[in-house]
């Protein structure tokens, strides 16, 4: 099943990866002679179909209809030393998961895992908010993530959690290994038997009033410690 995707890094992406199969495009677009130049179909809209096409978000003037974005299978994360990867346990929101997809790309870790039902998808708006980035992170799609903690585990993973309530610091685990973060639900965190499969729970400080960061806030934190914590061998 074909997709659709909007603004300018995203419609970059994904012709340079060669996935694009049909743009729309505005009468003065610079795209148009890309288009012909690589003998893409485009089709020329007014600027009022190209918002309703992407529900009034920020397209730029572009929008394409590319194939699928490709799911890796669980073992595609894999690394036999220093792995990092970010489970996402019930995620909802398009704009968090777009975001966390950026910074995964951004600190070189190795894909995200969510799961395939209760949980947000790859969709416009994750690919419009993540500039391009989801074309470079593998994200693998499980049915059960608590299975995949302990396949995880089996293979030499360590499983830290972020939870608000935990005692232990997120900058107090030795991250200088495998390991995969685990980033909870907005508002719900992580489940039960999540935590369960946890080998540490570690909470981010909080000297405000509000209960929590933002998921793919707490989530970025948590990936420049281990980023940090690696630099400095």
């Amino acid at each position: 099943m074909n997709e659709m995707v909007y603004g300018r890094n995203s419609f970059d992406e994904a012709l340079r990866s060669g996935r694009v199969r049909k743009a729309y495009l505005l009468k003065d677009s610079s795209y148009i002679s890309l288009c012909k130049k690589k003998h893409i179909p485009f089709e020329i809209c007014e600027r009022k179909t190209l918002d309703q096409m992407s529900d009034h978000k920020n397209h730029q003037g572009v929008i394409a209809e590319t194939e699928a974005y490709e799911l890796y299978p669980l073992e595609a994360l894999l690394k036999e030393e220093n792995g990092l990867i970010v489970a996402l346990d019930s995620l909802k929101d398009p704009q968090n998961l777009g975001t966390i997809v950026r910074t995964v790309d951004v600190v070189g870790a190795d894909g995200i895992i969510y799961k395939k039902h209760n949980s947000v998808k790859v969709n416009a708006t994750v690919a419009k908010v993540a500039s391009g980035a989801l074309e470079y992170v593998k994200i693998a799609e499980v049915v059960n993530l608590t299975a995949a903690l302990k396949k995880l585990k089996e293979k030499g993973y360590w499983i830290v959690g972020a939870a608000g309530e935990a005692k232990q610091s997120y900058d107090s685990v030795d991250y200088k290994r495998n390991i995969v973060l685990v980033i909870g639900a907005e508002g719900e965190g992580i489940s039960r038997l999540v935590k369960e499969e946890c080998d540490y729970l570690v909470s981010i400080p909080n000297n405000g009033h509000i209960d929590s960061l933002n998921a793919s806030v707490a989530a970025g934190v948590m990936l420049y410690q281990v980023l940090k914590d690696r630099q400095q061998g």
